[in-house]
């Protein structure tokens, strides 16, 4: 039943209405709560007692302590003892400048300074000027000299020159210690020293600062005050002058060290913390939630030294390391209890109302001021339409209207001690309420309706309630079920409709479409449908449309921003499973402390009418601007740290040549985003290798195995967090000489003696096949021999003694008789057998030997023709095949027989020509020539029934040779008969492939004749 506030009430309430701006107060914030802070000590691999720190241009934040010189790149640190191939004087460092122009100077604890400008070293020591001690600062002058503060005093190097020059007692500067130079925005000198501060005029004069008190660290306020500290535990405001009375000087606050950031913010160096200081001075060291302390995380006491990076990251030095602040992007609000599982509800005046399970209910805005309200619980808040305000708990329901007035609802008692998980109103102004552990309820006054009287909607928990813009009612239930109310009637929708978000968490209506968010992403309904997107994305029970169309959501990793050009892309294609989601993720790195509620209270993304967004977790709330959202915009600097082969490690520089055979490389580079390291990602390629950019997110080396030989270039590039990326990034240029074994000389070489090898197998078995063949040429010439032995002493014997026998008879027979005629007749037949057996006997003992063809024809020729007869041989002889042997030995008898019984001549010539390329034969005779028609072809037949001339021709063809015959001029015939040398010889070839070579193009010798 509704219950109304009295008036008195009221009153009391009063200070909770939205124009009780007078009793608001300010809440600064938490340190920690606006500040990531990160602390590194010996455990880490940091330097311990670090006294300054400088950053050079090419990003390297440099670290000096008594230790040595360090180096740091956001994620490792590097010990420093030599500046490329120069060794540092000493391995205890105090004093550190990085100047204007890239330049690193270096302080030396007991004397000396190292300097590294232009890419050169130079030492610096007595012997230019410098006092023998210790330099404990430097400082670069606005016209860019150098000065040093030493223990024996202050000395300056002008621009350009080589020697410092001391600063004497004749300028007002008394002689001692000097601690520190200090160049305030009006270009006025200020100098510490044992004794005070003292400060220069327009007539280079030093004069004494007020107070006369022996101060230390020299710092400048946004306003122009000049601070300086004793260095023990007070500070003071420096003037030039000693104020009218000469007052005793009193300390503006409690430090030992004051430095201003670049927003102006004052922070005081304690000895046990670190204080930003957010009043007046004089109130500094009241709060200690504006303090870093060993209690909450500083690396050790002492701070002593304070750094702002170019990213606005703030860095201590303390006795035992070092400290990071980098402010965060989401702010925390700060309550003034802890909170217990906050639920959120934004107002219509820019204010977000913070509920807590512990108790108490607050407004925040977005400036920071916090109002309470009441201490009561809050599970679920809503604000209507008319911009009335609605909470829930356990117990009941309670209103506060546009106005201030509240009202109160009380649960029934059957639904007491359950909270109320949400809340919404329909087009009706009925009131829908889902109940934990009852499940939905409609209220009409102070009647609830189980599932407001609708069938069909599922049973069990709602975690989220909405109205869209035609007042329906939209339900999110646990597993892939969403229901929608309209006019007394449900549609659920599930699984088979596409629905795959697990516990529905989150329900948004963003005009004609309506966001879900669950256990495994989010979908959107269009009007016919739900569509998933496809994402990594879980545990979404907040969701928000911004007006430039970012889609924000909070969930269990963390918060997720989607550009808008991304959510236009997602709707233009619902239901793809190639559209993969984008986006920005914003975590604990960020300022949000834990994940976002899966259960109540919900939802756990709000957005304030002022467009902010307000996240909460189980024990913080956090709030951001998605309008000016803070970004890096500096690239990183990027370079290669260190390269390794084969186990060496070699100086990364531009050019590096390996030793011949290297196989492999490790490469090491970084880049320096002080930030974010963690974020920096990276993308490399070696030309030669890889065929694009490797993504690989925060790996920062690269390795490569099997590399040959040749020369290569190793490119690597880096982006912030925030994804503005340094194209242009390191380069460095590998060479990997080759071995000799990897030269193109050693492959011509294996490729020359496999060719060998190949030839002198070849010739090893062309040999073994000739030396085969002329063993069974030698058999098969005894065989044939054996035969002719045979046929000459049985047949040949035989036939030989039947013609003696007959011619005997033939004797005895009358002259003139025709029985004598007969059988001379018949004994020339015999005469002409026994010829043509001897002839073949000859054929078969012919051996085919490199000189028996021309001692067969010089036997022949001097038994036919006697001394008529002339055989010249040109070039040695070579051995013939069997069958190339006896048709060549049978052309050239017939060419000499013919020669001998037709020609008529007086003189025959024989010409065996073996010729390298080509073998010839040539029979010349100077006889009466052929008797043939003219014009008749050479190879024509003679006189009927004799073909001698034909059979030769028949015999070159046989053996591939060519076989003319012609009549020169002068009278006479030539046979002539050509055959390749291929063809004509069969020779061992020689194993020496120079020597064969030689054969082949030896000159000819000239021809006899």
């Amino acid at each position: 039943m509704k219950r109304l506030i009295s008036l008195a009430t009221l009153a009391m309430l009063a200070f909770f209405a939205p124009a009780a701006g007078a009793l608001t107060q300010p809440a600064p914030g938490r340190l920690l709560a606006d500040y990531t802070h990160t602390a590194w000590t010996r455990l880490q691999g940091a330097p311990s007692d670090v006294v300054k720190f400088a950053q050079t241009a090419d990003g390297w934040l440099w670290i000096s302590s008594p230790g040595g010189l360090t180096r740091f790149d956001g994620v490792r640190f590097e010990r420093v003892e030599a500046l490329g191939s120069h060794r540092l004087q000493s391995s205890s460092t105090l004093g550190l400048l990085a100047t204007r122009d890239g330049g690193l100077w270096i302080g030396h604890r007991f004397g000396g300074i190292t300097a590294l400008v232009g890419g050169k070293v130079r030492e610096y020591g007595t012997a230019e000027g410098l006092p023998a001690s210790g330099v404990l600062s430097l400082t670069e002058g606005p016209d860019g000299s150098i000065w040093a503060a030493a223990a024996a005093g202050l000395a300056r190097l002008a621009p350009g020159a080589t020697r410092f020059v001391p600063t004497g007692t004749a300028s007002g500067l008394p002689n001692g210690w000097a601690r520190q130079v200090y160049f305030s925005r009006n270009g006025r000198q200020w100098v510490s020293v044992q004794g005070g501060v003292y400060w220069r005029d327009g007539e280079g004069q030093f004069r004494r600062a007020w107070p006369h008190l022996d101060l230390m660290s020299i710092a400048e306020g946004p306003d122009g005050t000049m601070w300086a500290s004793d260095g023990v535990r007070k500070a003071y405001r420096l003037l030039p002058e000693a104020p009218p009375g000469k007052p005793t000087p009193k300390p503006a606050l409690e430090a030992n060290g004051l430095f201003f950031d670049r927003e102006g913010t004052m922070w005081a160096l304690n000895v046990h913390a670190l204080e930003r200081v957010t009043g007046a001075p004089e109130r500094a060291g009241a709060d200690r939630s504006q303090q870093l302390r060993r209690e909450n995380g500083i690396s050790g006491p002492l701070p002593q030294t304070f750094f702002e990076d170019r990213e606005g990251n703030i860095w201590i030095g303390t006795s035992s390391g070092l400290d990071r602040l980098r402010r965060n992007r989401l702010r925390s609000l700060a309550p003034p209890e802890p909170l217990d599982h906050p639920g959120m509800v934004a107002d219509s005046d820019g204010r977000v109302v913070v509920g807590n399970m512990n108790g108490g209910v607050y407004s925040y805005g977005s400036n920071g001021q916090r109002l309470q309200r009441e201490t009561r619980l809050m599970s679920s808040g809503y604000r209507a339409p008319d911009g009335a305000l609605w909470f829930g708990n356990n117990n009941e329901r309670w209103r506060r209207a546009p106005s201030g007035l509240m009202s109160w609802y009380p649960h029934p008692a059957e639904y007491a001690e359950h909270d109320v998980q949400g809340m919404t109103l329909d087009r009706d102004g009925r009131m829908w309420l889902s109940i934990s552990r009852k499940g939905l309820f409609s209220v009409d006054g102070a009647r609830w309706i189980k599932d407001g009287g609708v069938a069909g909607l599922p049973d069990g928990i709602a975690p989220t309630l909405v109205t869209d813009s035609q007042g329906r009612v939209w339900v999110g239930y646990l597993r892939d079920r969403v229901a929608v109310i309209e006019q007394g009637k449900a549609r659920v929708y599930g699984a088979a409709d596409g629905i795959q978000l697990g516990n529905v968490l989150s329900l948004l209506v963003d005009g004609p479409r309506v966001w879900a968010g669950g256990e495994y992403g989010i979908g959107w309904f269009d009007g016919s449908g739900f569509h998933m997107a496809h994402s990594q994305l879980r545990g979404i029970s907040g969701i928000a449309r911004t007006p430039q169309g970012e889609l924000w959501l909070h969930g269990a990793e963390g918060v997720t921003r989607i550009a808008a050009a991304e959510v236009a892309r997602l709707l233009a294609a619902p239901g793809k499973d190639e559209v993969e989601l984008r986006y920005e993720r914003f975590d604990a790195q960020d300022g949000l402390l834990g994940g976002a509620e899966q259960f109540r209270p919900l939802p756990s993304l709000v957005q304030g009418s002022d467009g902010r967004l307000w996240f909460a977790t189980a024990s913080d709330v956090a709030t951001i601007d998605p309008a000016r959202i803070t970004r890096n915009a500096l690239a990183p600097p990027v370079q290669i740290r260190a390269l390794k082969s084969g186990g060496v490690s070699y100086l990364p520089l531009s050019h590096v040549r390996l030793p011949k055979g290297s196989r492999d490389v490790e490469i090491a580079f970084t880049a320096l985003s002080l930030s974010m390291p963690e974020r920096v990602r990276f993308s490399y390629m070696l030309e030669g290798v890889d065929n694009g950019w490797r993504d690989v997110q925060s790996r920062r080396e690269a390795f490569y195995t099997n590399l040959g030989p040749g020369q290569y270039r190793f490119r690597v590039m880096a982006a912030n967090e925030d994804g503005v990326w340094n194209g242009e990034g390191a380069t460095l240029e590998l060479e990997i000489p080759p071995t000799f074994t990897q030269t193109p000389w050693f492959i011509a070489l294996l490729v020359l003696g496999g060719a060998l090898v190949l030839a002198a197998a070849y010739a090893l078995r062309v040999r073994q096949l000739t030396a085969r063949m002329q063993d069974l040429l030698h058999e098969r010439l005894a065989e044939r021999s054996r035969i002719a032995r045979g046929l000459h002493d049985t047949l040949l014997q035989s036939v030989q003694s039947l013609i003696m026998f007959f011619d005997r008879q033939a004797a005895r027979l009358a002259p003139g008789s025709e029985e004598k005629a007969k059988l001379e007749q018949t004994l020339e037949l015999a005469d002409q057998l026994m010829a043509e057996g001897r002839n073949y006997i000859m054929d078969l003992r012919a051996s085919g030997e490199p000189d028996e063809l021309a001692q067969a024809l010089r036997q022949y020729g001097t038994v036919l023709l006697n001394e008529r007869y002339q055989l010249d041989i040109e070039h040695c002889t070579r051995a013939m095949p069997s069958h190339v042997h006896g048709e060549v030995l049978s052309i050239a008898r017939e060419a000499l027989f013919n020669a001998a019984r037709h020609a008529g001549a007086a003189r025959v010539w024989l010409l065996l020509d073996y010729g390298s390329s080509m073998f010839r034969l040539e029979v010349r005779d100077n006889g009466c020539g052929l008797r043939q028609a003219e014009g008749a072809p050479a190879a024509g037949p003679g006189r009927l029934g004799h073909y001698g001339l034909v059979g030769m021709q028949e015999r070159a063809a046989a053996i591939g040779a060519t076989c003319s015959i012609s009549t020169p001029a002068e009278g006479g015939t030539i046979v002539r008969l050509q055959m390749p040398a291929q063809l004509a010889y069969v020779e061992r070839r020689s194993s020496n492939l120079w020597q064969r070579l030689w054969a082949r193009w030896r000159p000819r010798l000239p021809q006899k004749r």
